[in-house]
């Protein structure tokens, strides 16, 4: 018998925008448990956003980059007689902002730009113009699910 699920721990909203949603993006930009360091990058990012794209606020073009990044689908392998097939599958909202998140910092890291919050405002503002490598990710894997349709009724 397994143990009863974890419970859900409420996070603090961020000091500046008093959104949850920023403070679980500093988390997972985190790293070492270093999280003033990992919020001054991201208000930074923010600053950078806002002074490149003066028609919104940058916090806005964040969540519109957040909203071209998330997926709404993904394949999951599963065996059916011996052969691994790739599922399609919808995602859970906790999921698709997770799996957003975390390819809005992954592909931001790899930039080349000098620090790492003008990496990260250079990735938000690719990705708020659904361009860049974060949204590039996400139609890949729409790309995937699409083309293994025929197997979505394996689906368990």
């Amino acid at each position: 018998m397994r143990k009863s699920r974890a419970k859900k721990r409420h996070l603090t909203p961020d000091p500046r925008f008093n959104d949850e949603l920023v403070t679980r993006f500093v988390n997972g930009m985190m790293l070492d448990g270093k999280k003033s360091t990992s919020l001054k990058i991201f208000y930074s990012a923010i600053d950078i956003v806002g002074k490149k794209i003066e028609e919104e606020p940058g916090i806005e073009t964040w969540r519109k980059a957040m909203n071209n990044v998330m997926p709404s689908v993904e394949v999951k392998a599963r065996r059916v007689g011996g052969a691994t097939f790739q599922i399609p599958t919808e995602i859970p909202q906790k999921r698709k902002v997770a799996q957003g998140m975390k390819w809005l910092i992954g592909y931001a890291r790899k930039r080349n730009e000098k620090s790492m919050p003008e990496k990260l405002a250079a990735e938000i503002i690719a990705a708020s113009k659904s361009e860049g490598a974060a949204v590039k990710k996400k139609e890949d894997t729409h790309k995937m699910a699409e083309a293994n349709k025929a197997f979505s009724h394996f689906r368990a």
